[in-house]
């Protein structure tokens, strides 16, 4: 009896051990907390500064160029700092045509003066009409929705830019209508004198073109001048990702080498796109994308022409928004689930999403606020299994 007594208890003791060593044991996985919050949806891509409005400046006549003194990042002042010195054929070498060139390049440069002069000036009207559209906005702003009142102050943001676009233009013009007459009088007037070429705006040379002494043509390009404080943002962005991008839209600026993100607006998204090839060979369509910074340039330190940005365009920006991350999410059966977690075991559950963001997801239905799911399930996770934290 004790011997069958014995033998019964080391059969239970092996059975025992063997559950033991082969039951099921829980998966260790992470959980996350469905949560209400803030979800953006960007469009992320790489971009690089450039000046808003930079002038090249060249040769008017034909003529031997004295050597350039200035470099890159010397700074210029608008009509007073002499970018070179040019010395222009011998009159008595220039024929009628010639002449005639430099007389119709007069006139095309004082009709550019005018047509500058009106742009600028329509500006104005529509920036002062914009002004007094957002003070009256603002005076009855009980009545009028906030998302108007923004958009009426981006209006004003906008065509304050283009104001100062334009008195540019303008600039740029007179110089050229400057320039053109004393290229004129030197022809006429039978003079040998060098002609001193004065910076059209005030800035900094950006960059130099041709620093040696030289015979040169008209129209060769020399010197690059802007003005670094008045800086914009190109983005080449695909075709597909462009069409989800509107001007006004809000942008974060990263990876510009500061320690915080700076901010700006979609300016333009420009209407024709062009084919570039990618690192992989792929042919893809491009479009640019013009961004204004919001910050001031004193937020900016350091930021040159042709620097590297990364940009994230925010398209879409719902609150107190259910969402989950990407990360738990997985097809099944031709729609979206993940698994839920109850009583230490992972329930696959199906869910409807809307807006996702390339970091989260918005859950329409399927799962409530505070359960807990797991984010990047394994293979060894399935519905029913034991989940542990890990």
């Amino acid at each position: 009896m004790n011997r069958l007594i014995r033998i019964a208890l080391i059969v239970i003791v092996l059975v025992l051990l063997a559950y033991w060593a082969f039951r099921p044991r829980p998966v260790p996985a992470d959980f996350a907390a469905v949560e209400r919050g803030t979800l953006q949806v960007t469009v992320e891509d790489e971009g690089r500064t450039r000046v808003r409005d930079r002038f090249v400046v060249s040769a008017p006549v034909p003529g031997r160029m004295e050597r350039i003194a200035l470099e890159p990042g010397d700074p210029v002042v608008a009509g007073k700092t002499v970018l070179a010195r040019f010395q222009p054929t011998d009159p008595a070498l220039l024929d009628v045509r010639t002449r005639g060139e430099l007389e119709a390049r007069v006139r095309a440069a004082q009709s550019a003066v005018g047509a500058a002069r009106a742009d600028r000036d329509r500006l104005r009207g529509e920036l002062a009409f914009a002004q007094s559209e957002l003070k009256r906005m603002q005076t009855i702003a009980d009545a009028v929705a906030q998302r108007d009142i923004d958009a009426a102050a981006q209006q004003v943001e906008a065509l304050e830019r283009a104001v100062q676009s334009a008195e540019f233009n303008v600039q740029t013009a007179q110089h050229q209508v400057e320039l053109a007459r004393a290229s004129l009088v030197q022809t006429r007037g039978g003079q040998t004198a060098a002609i001193p070429l004065y910076s059209p705006v005030s800035g900094v040379v950006l960059r130099r073109l041709q620093e040696s002494e030289a015979v040169v043509p008209t129209g060769q390009p020399f010197l690059e001048v802007g003005d670094v404080g008045e800086m914009e943002i190109v983005a080449d962005l695909l075709s597909s990702a462009a069409v989800r991008v509107q001007p006004g839209q809000q942008v974060l600026i990263e990876q510009w080498g500061g320690e915080r993100s700076l901010t700006g607006r979609v300016r333009r998204v420009e209407p024709s796109g062009f084919t570039k090839i990618s690192a992989l060979g792929v042919e893809e369509q491009r479009v640019n994308v013009i961004i204004d910074f919001d910050d001031s340039p004193d937020a900016r330190p350091g930021i040159g022409d042709g620097y590297r940005v990364e940009v994230r365009i925010i398209v879409a920006s719902r609150d107190n928004t259910l969402k989950v991350p990407s990360s738990s999410l997985f097809r099944h059966e031709g729609g979206w689930a993940v698994y839920r977690v109850e009583d230490g075991r992972a329930i696959r559950q199906r869910v409807e999403l809307g807006q996702q963001s390339g970091l989260e997801a918005e859950v329409v239905s399927g799962l409530d606020e505070g359960q807990q799911i797991v984010v990047y399930p394994s293979d060894a996770i399935g519905d029913g299994v034991q989940v542990v934290a890990r």
